[in-house]
């Protein structure tokens, strides 16, 4: 939360975070910790003598972070041009369920 918002980018529902940290952070401790005594069809990290592992896991990891951004700044660039990324400021301040949905989250008493 706090590296989001110093950062300044809108992220609702913390895909970056939980995605892209944590599934960062996990294909590198695969580089470290991984054990043929754990799978034996897979092979040893740095801890167990294999430093090689990690270079591949940090190469896995450029290439996957390389993709993840050219498609969703595509995908992006489609959806901006075809019907745009945000809504009008009138329909912001009056609330996206009135504006977008037509409901009321809420009765008045």
């Amino acid at each position: 939360m706090i590296v989001k918002s110093r950062l300044g980018y809108d992220d609702s529902l913390d895909a970056f975070g939980v995605h892209g940290i944590g599934g960062t952070w996990g294909a590198l401790a695969t580089g470290l910790f991984a054990s043929k005594a754990i799978n034996s069809g897979g092979a040893d990290g740095l801890f167990f003598g294999n430093p090689g592992q990690l270079w591949l896991q940090f190469i896995a990891v450029l290439a996957a972070w390389a993709l993840a951004f050219v498609g969703t700044f595509v995908i992006l660039k489609i959806v901006d041009w075809t019907m745009g990324l945000r809504v009008a400021n009138e329909d912001e301040q009056l609330g996206l369920d009135l504006s977008q949905h037509e409901e009321r989250a809420y009765s008045k008493s």
